[in-house]
C-alpha cells in the first residue's frame, strides 16, 4: 500500500507556548503526537524529547525486535530518558507528556499510546477512535459512573492517570489492526478532540478527502488545517496538534 499524510501542530489561542510536538518519519512510516506538560519549559522538553528520540529507537532496534514489542520498548524507552533527565534536573521534576503513535507495516497498523492524545481510523464512512484515553475521567467512564456527554463536563477531564516520563516505568498499550485499503488514519492531541466533536472531524475530514483512493499530500494537509481552525473557532484552549494519514491500493 502506499501511505500519504500531512500534519500540524499550533498554539491555540489560549497558551503562550506550544508544548505538543509531532513526528512525521517518513522512512519507518512512524507518525506521532506527543503532548507536554510540565511547568519551566518541562512539558515543552519531554514533547520534544519523544518526537527525537522514538525514530533512531526504531532504526536501531528495527530488524531485531517483533514490531508490536518494538512499538512499547520505543515508548518504554523515551519514558526512562525523560524520568532521568528530570531527575537529574530539579527544575524539569514532574515533567511527562503524552504520546500517541501509529506505524504501518505492510498491510498491518502497529498502534501505541500513552495518555490522552488519540489515534482515530474513518473507514466505510465511519469514524472510530482507536486508543483509549489514560485519565480520570476515562476511568470513571470505564466504572460507569456517567456517559460519554456527561465527561466532557467534568473538571478533571484532563487529569491524566498514565503518561511519558512522569515515573521510572510505564505501562504502553499496543495492538494491530488489518488495513484496508483507503482506510484514514488521525493522529491528534486533545486540542483537537476535546474541543471538534467526533462528528465534526468526520465532516471536515469527508469534505476534504471525499474520496481516499484518489486523495494527495495537499487533500490531507488542506483537511489538517481547516481541523485546527475548526479547534480554534470553539475557543482553542489548548495546543492542537494533528497527523492525518491514508493507505491507498
Amino acid at each position: 500500500m502506499a501511505i500519504i499524510h500531512a500534519g500540524g501542530s499550533d498554539i491555540g489561542r489560549k497558551r503562550k507556548t506550544n508544548q505538543d510536538s509531532i513526528c512525521m518519519a517518513d522512512e519507518h512510516l512512524f507518525f506521532a503526537v506527543a503532548d507536554g506538560m510540565g511547568g519551566h519549559n518541562g512539558g515543552d522538553i519531554a514533547s520534544q524529547t519523544t518526537v527525537a528520540l522514538m525514530p533512531p529507537f526504531i532504526e536501531k532496534h528495527k530488524n531485531e525486535i517483533e514490531p508490536r514489542e518494538l512499538m512499547a520498548r520505543c515508548i518504554q524507552h523515551v519514558n526512562q530518558q525523560i524520568y532521568l533527565k528530570s531527575e537529574n534536573q530539579p527544575e524539569l521534576k514532574g515533567m511527562g507528556t503524552t504520546v500517541s503513535a501509529i506505524m504501518f507495516q505492510g498491510n498491518k497498523l502497529l498502534i501505541g499510546n500513552v495518555g490522552d492524545s488519540r489515534v482515530y481510523m474513518i473507514h466505510d464512512g465511519q469514524v472510530y477512535q482507536m486508543t483509549r484515553d489514560h485519565s480520570f475521567v476515562q476511568e470513571k467512564l470505564n466504572m460507569g459512573i456517567y456517559t460519554r456527554e456527561e465527561a466532557a463536563h467534568d473538571k478533571q477531564k484532563n487529569v491524566l492517570v498514565r503518561s511519558v516520563g512522569f515515573e521510572p516505568e510505564v505501562m504502553v498499550d499496543v495492538f494491530s489492526y488489518q488495513i484496508c485499503k483507503n482506510d484514514l488514519f488521525l493522529v491528534c492531541s486533545d486540542g483537537l478532540h476535546g474541543k471538534v466533536s467526533d462528528g465534526d472531524i468526520l465532516y471536515i475530514v469527508q469534505k476534504n478527502i471525499p474520496q481516499p483512493a484518489k486523495a494527495t499530500a495537499e487533500d490531507l494537509q488542506r483537511a489538517v488545517q481547516e481541523l485546527i481552525h475548526q479547534a480554534n473557532e470553539n475557543g482553542g484552549q489548548d495546543n492542537i496538534s494533528v497527523i492525518l494519514s491514508v493507505a491507498q491500493e
